[in-house]
């Protein structure tokens, strides 16, 4: 049966800014749905507050609304369109709190409009921890002991009758907020008192820590015929009392015996079926004993897509949002024909012949005062995939693409040394923990040892122990005896070049040069879903290294499955794990990127590692290779490929990085030239030009110690702006107002970031902050946008609201800013974006910085003036187009507000202060008619505060 006929119009709910537990997974969930909707003729509509996403893009539904995530602005579009359906499964917990809202306050009913994906029963099932409680029970899915609490005193009586430890999760909350493992009494008041507050319903559950059990979790879908599949199954390495989004997980299951797995994937059919009579998808989490009887325990079940969804898509090749939505609106599954291999239905459960490991990424040094230990609340804020033949290759790959300056695990000289810091990291689960295993058996520590502390299965830890012992024998040769077995082993573990040299004690390019002269070079898999059970054509690749194959009377080969067109090829690099300063936004670029150059006729290539993003789905690109943004990782692709060239300048710092390799090596870098990226971050030759071409600059000078900057202080005068060079989101930039506080921050500057040169500015107190985006093409310019940020100077770019158009600069300064940004776009030879940033007081516009790249601000623009400035940059890169090809017609009535969003509920007792280092996690956009707005007046009033301290 086909869809649901009288399915005409489909609204979906986004999932608003990026924060901490709710991530750019969605815009791609939402992205696949969207474009699912369309290819079957229904009309789509969005809303969605998030300016960064693809998925607000104009081109990804037939109607977008940048608009706040609340049931005022759910009833101004449904009085506008004739809309028959909701999909609020894409949106994460906004979306599903939003539908209740409006389910609550009857606005559905009264504008008749269906609720698909979910019931609003299962919502509330799922969410309020004691109805989920109390279901399980009448369907016999075991439960760990548990009570609701509504008020401090029944939370206290239940943690007396319970004892500890014991876990307290408040109800309709994400991404684990207020949620607390309790190891003691003298904790417990402060961690109630947080998680009802947490709660919107001022309720908790309290349940029986299940100490030391394994854990768990399933992805499923089911239509409309009651026909069930699991998509994948994902261990975490980590045990319970880790929230899944901050524990290092495996697919697949890797510890779990096949009798154990039966009845877990028996429990979660039964539960998706008990909570609903709805077609689309679960996630749903499982504790397992770790002792021999297996016993499993349900800890929750999500009726929507997750992160984990994103994750399970990528390690499968399922897109189980697009199949999910296809679901919703009323295929079965064995209707869906050419969907996901190209020559299969959908009715069947991926089976893979490698293994993907996530890691998560922190920011813990954005979040001054905030606890490093890490529980049921989460604290990360991106996440990596790496992809591998074997356990230890796909954690190598993972380990190496976190860009936390790891190589990979042990072979780099950075481990810890002492014993009572690796008994604590092990003890109080640290962010680093997955590099301290490693440490602790370098140090001798026993595996039965750290298992006893960690309660990590001893299978992964023997895992460890191997890749250790390898590094030992390898370390007692040199590059001239170590043998071709033992070097081609090594690759196949994951272990870099960078690595091995270490352990060789020889250059990098040495082992590069060594193996490939012996013919241990990288080979390419395709992620096939079905484990080539079916043909598969899905272009998206892994690598991995294999001994070579010999038939009788040929070469030896080795069976690789990326087969390279003779098309004129471009290479976009993406920009990693997310992080605070680099997120959504330059995903967003890379994927315009990707779409500009295939619209000039090239084969384009992604390279990116990280599974929540659109950029990694596996039709945006013509080919995906899912590899670490890791320079060996790249060469290789790059002479596999032969590409024309290399877009770095949409990746943000992640490819940025990889410029001046890519330079040395002889590759073409597309768009600005190493040069003249190099020449922006040099302050030096920087102040040079522009000097040169008599554009203000705040004093400043370069200092490599703390002598030399104490000695510029007296030069400067206070306030003083310290800040590393080649660093994104303002990391390490301090305002300093006196020379002890400055030799404290550049010693503690110094200590994290070693050999850096820091940039001391004069800071130029009370200025006004603005910044300019502009595409040129090596001689003509364009400027996309100006913008005044409401704080002044001295809060970072990304964490200030920002206007569009500027609202109360004079003519004598906009000119001011459009000149400098013409001459200094033209002096570095631009070709692409650039940004610049400026402070402007008593009329005079200082230049603060220039970025010849993407910036964050971009699609903020783009979606403001509704023109597709990066499509229309990348043809520029390409020589494809010229400025003066395009014709511009920016389009906004009144003015939009970028405005920032924090996550610091995250962290207890965090410095909220704002300063010259970003501490925001995402962004909305707010559209007004005039400066007479309340919002504007709100926001403006800020600053009025700022300039008084």
């Amino acid at each position: 049966m086909p869809k649901k006929q009288h399915l005409k119009t489909v609204l979906i709910i986004g999932s608003g800014p990026i924060i901490i537990g709710q991530a750019c997974e969605f815009d791609y969930a939402g992205t696949q749905s969207l474009r699912s909707l369309r290819d079957d003729g229904i009309t789509t509509v969005l809303i969605n507050s998030n300016p960064a996403t693809i998925m607000t893009d104009p081109t990804m539904a037939d109607h977008v609304y940048l608009k706040p995530l609340t049931t005022k602005s759910i009833i101004e579009i449904l009085k506008k369109h004739d809309i028959d359906a909701v999909l609020p499964t894409m949106g994460g917990q906004t979306a599903l709190n939003l539908c209740i809202e409006a389910d609550e306050k009857g606005i559905w009913k009264d504008f008749g409009v269906e609720l698909i994906g979910v019931d609003i029963d299962a919502i509330n099932i799922t969410e309020d921890r004691e109805q989920f409680k109390q279901l399980l029970k009448t369907i016999d899915i075991p439960v760990a002991p548990a009570e609701t609490a509504t008020s401090f005193l029944k939370g206290k009586e239940i943690a007396q009758k319970f004892g500890f430890p014991i876990v307290i999760r408040p109800s309709f909350t994400l991404g684990g907020t207020g949620a607390a493992f309790v190891h003691n009494a003298e904790e417990f008041d402060d961690l109630l008192t947080r998680g009802l507050e947490a709660s919107p319903i001022h309720e908790v559950l309290i349940d029986k820590a299940l100490v030391g059990w394994k854990e768990y979790e399933l992805e499923l879908l089911r239509d409309k015929n009651d026909n069930v599949v699991i998509i994948c199954t994902i261990e975490n390495m980590d045990p319970m009392g880790i929230h899944t989004g901050d524990s290092i997980t495996v697919a697949p299951a890797m510890t779990l015996s096949d009798t154990t797995y039966q009845r877990m994937r028996d429990m979660a059919i039964k539960m998706m079926r008990s909570i609903g009579d709805f077609a689309g998808g679960c996630n749903v989490q499982f504790a397992v004993s770790p002792d021999e009887n297996e016993d499993i325990i349900a800890i929750e079940i999500n009726p929507r897509v997750s992160r984990s969804s994103a994750l399970a898509s990528k390690a499968t090749g399922y897109p189980i949002a697009k199949i999910a939505t296809k679901l919703a609106i009323g295929y079965s599954l064995d209707e869906l024909e050419n969907q996901i291999t190209k020559s299969t239905s959908a009715l069947f459960e991926p089976t893979v012949d490698y293994v993907i490991v996530k890691i998560p990424r922190w920011n813990f040094d954005k979040f001054e005062g905030s606890d490093r230990t890490l529980g049921l609340q989460m604290k990360s804020v991106g996440e990596v995939m790496g992809i591998g033949r074997s356990f230890q290759e796909a954690l190598h790959k993972a380990t190496q693409s976190l860009e936390i300056k790891r190589n990979g695990l042990g072979a780099d000289g950075k481990g810890y040394t002492d014993y009572d810091q690796i008994i604590s990291k092990l003890t109080y689960a640290s962010w680093d923990r997955v590099f301290v295993i490693y440490d602790a058996i370098q140090m001798g520590i026993p595996l039965s040892r750290i298992h006893e502390i960690t309660k990590i299965d001893l299978w992964f830890l023997r895992q460890y122990e191997e890749l250790y012992a390898l590094e030992k024998e390898i370390s007692s040769y040199s590059i001239d005896t170590v043998d071709k077995a033992l070097l081609l082993e090594a690759k196949q573990k994951g272990f870099a070049d960078r690595q091995i040299a270490h352990m060789l004690d020889c250059m990098e390019s040495e082992v590069y040069n060594y193996r490939s002269k012996l013919g241990i070079q990288r080979v390419y898999k395709l992620v096939d879903t079905c484990a080539a059970e079916f043909s598969a054509k899905t272009p998206y690749y892994y690598s991995t290294f294999e001994e070579k194959m010999q038939l009788k009377d040929q070469e030896p080969f080795s069976d690789n499955e990326s087969v390279v067109s003779d098309r004129k090829k471009i290479v976009v690099l993406g920009s990693g794990p997310n992080r605070i300063g680099q997120g959504i936004e330059f995903d967003y670029c890379c994927v315009h990127g990707i779409l500009a150059a295939s619209e000039c006729g090239y084969e384009t290539i992604m390279i990116n590692c990280n599974p929540e993003t659109v950029s990694t789905d596996f039709d945006v690109a013509d080919k995906l290779y899912f590899e670490p943004v890791f320079w060996e990782h790249i060469y290789d692709i790059i002479q596999h490929e032969k590409p024309e060239g290399v877009i770095v300048q949409l990746g943000g710092q992640t490819a940025l990085k990889l410029a001046e390799k890519l330079e040395r090596y002889g590759v073409k870098i597309i768009g600005t030239s190493f040069q003249a990226l190099d020449l922006a971050e040099d302050r030096g030759s920087f102040s040079t030009l522009l000097k040169k071409n008599n554009i203000p600059y705040p004093d400043f000078g370069v200092a490599e110690n703390a002598d030399e900057a104490l000695a510029l202080a007296d030069e400067l005068d206070f306030p003083i702006l310290v800040r590393p060079s080649y660093v994104l989101g303002g990391q390490g930039m301090k305002i300093v107002i006196n020379k002890e506080e400055l030799e404290t921050h550049v010693v503690d500057l110094l200590r994290k970031i070693p050999n850096n040169k820091l940039l001391l500015d004069h800071y130029l107190d009370g200025a006004i902050e603005a910044e300019a985006d502009a595409i040129c093409d090596g001689e003509d310019v364009y400027i996309i946008g100006i913008m005044e940020h409401i704080e002044p100077c001295g809060i970072h770019s990304g964490d200030s609201n920002a206007t569009l158009p500027v609202f109360n600069l004079g003519e004598y300064v906009l000119q001011q800013i459009k000149d400098h940004t013409v001459k200094i776009a033209r002096e570095l030879k631009t070709v692409g974006l650039i940004n610049i940033q400026f402070a402007v007081k008593n009329d005079k516009v200082y230049i603060i910085e220039a970025n010849p790249r993407a910036s964050r601000t971009v699609p903020f623009i783009a979606k403001a003036y509704k023109e597709p400035y990066v499509n229309y940059a990348t043809k520029v890169m390409l020589g494809d187009k010229k400025v003066k090809d395009f014709n511009f017609n920016p389009q906004l009535e009144g003015y939009a507000i970028k405005q920032p969003v924090f996550s610091f509920n995250k962290f207890h007792n965090v410095n909220k202060q704002l300063g010259p280092e970003m501490k925001s996690t995402g962004e909305s956009i707010l559209f007004i008619d005039s400066l007479k707005d309340d919002q504007f007046y709100d926001l403006y009033s800020r600053r009025k505060m700022y300039l008084t301290k």
